[in-house]
This record gives structure tokens, C-alpha cells and sequence, in this order.
């Protein structure tokens, strides 16, 4: 991926909608995208995965926002990983009018159920118990997967 972590940006967004460790944890990476997104409308909704070096060693489900070729990430100062640690995969992107059209439609039609995360059109392709979602984001999986693998290799001396 050749977008490159706001760090900067990612602190005031986060301070700026009050992002907090509390609020901030990795259920609560959409929520926190969302509210960057209204704070930023020029912004783009991603939802896709992380990949780090240790634990979980496997991808994470997460959420941020694209302004041009920055990855601005409001739970980045709650996360515990150093901005260069961090890759990012996306799978799905959403302009602010799309993303308040759907989560309308969510609350609509699903009153009862959390809106966020949002997983695109049925039907769904299945990969174990981490989500519903696509062809993109199977492939941003996979994708993240393998850094996960790349970064978690035994080092031989």
C-alpha cells in the first residue's frame, strides 16, 4: 500500500472528536471513523484490515479515513503501534453522503442492531467467523494476511 499514515492529522481528528481509549478500541474504529468523516466531509470511509508484527499475528478488522493519499486514522493514538508498524488494507471506501445513506437505511431497516460496520450488498462470501463481506474484502484478507506472515517470521541468528 502506498498511502502513509497521517500522524499528525490523526491526533487532532482524534482529539477533535474526542477519541478515547475507552471509545477507541477496535469494535469502536468504525464509530470513531464515522465521527472523522463528519469532521473531515471531504474525507473517505475505509473499512478493511490492519497488519502488525506480534499479537493478534493476525489481521485486524479496523476502520479509518483517506483524505487524498493520507491515511488519517482517529484510534492511531490508542492503538500501541508505532505509525511505521502499521499497514494498512482496504476493502471498502465510502464518500460521507454514500456512508449517511446507508447507515439511514440501517437504522431503518435494522433498528436493534448496531449500523457500523457496513458490509456491502448480499450475498456475502464467507471466510471463518471475522466478517461478512465480499471479493474486496476477502482479497484485502488475504492481502493482510500475508504482511502479517511477512512481519511475524522467526528470526534465525
Amino acid at each position: 500500500m502506498t498511502d502513509l499514515l497521517d500522524e499528525t492529522l490523526s491526533r487532532e481528528i482524534a482529539d477533535r472528536i474526542k477519541s478515547s481509549p475507552k471509545n477507541s478500541s477496535p469494535k469502536n474504529c468504525f464509530e470513531s471513523s464515522y465521527q472523522g468523516v463528519l469532521a473531515i466531509p471531504e474525507a473517505i470511509y475505509i473499512q478493511g484490515f490492519l497488519a502488525v508484527a506480534g499479537a493478534p499475528y493476525k489481521p485486524i478488522e479496523h476502520s479509518w479515513i483517506t483524505l487524498g493519499d493520507r491515511i488519517v486514522d482517529p484510534t492511531f493514538p490508542h492503538l500501541g503501534f508505532l505509525a511505521q508498524d502499521i499497514h494498512y488494507f482496504p476493502a471498502q471506501k465510502l464518500n460521507i453522503k454514500k456512508l449517511k445513506a446507508i447507515l439511514e437505511e440501517s437504522q431503518e431497516d435494522y433498528p436493534e442492531d448496531e449500523p457500523l460496520p457496513v458490509y456491502g450488498d448480499q450475498p456475502y462470501e464467507y471466510y471463518g467467523n471475522l466478517m461478512l463481506g465480499g471479493k474486496d474484502y476477502q482479497n484485502a484478507y488475504d492481502l493482510a494476511l500475508a504482511k502479517c506472515r511477512e512481519l511475524n517470521q522467526p528470526k534465525f541468528q
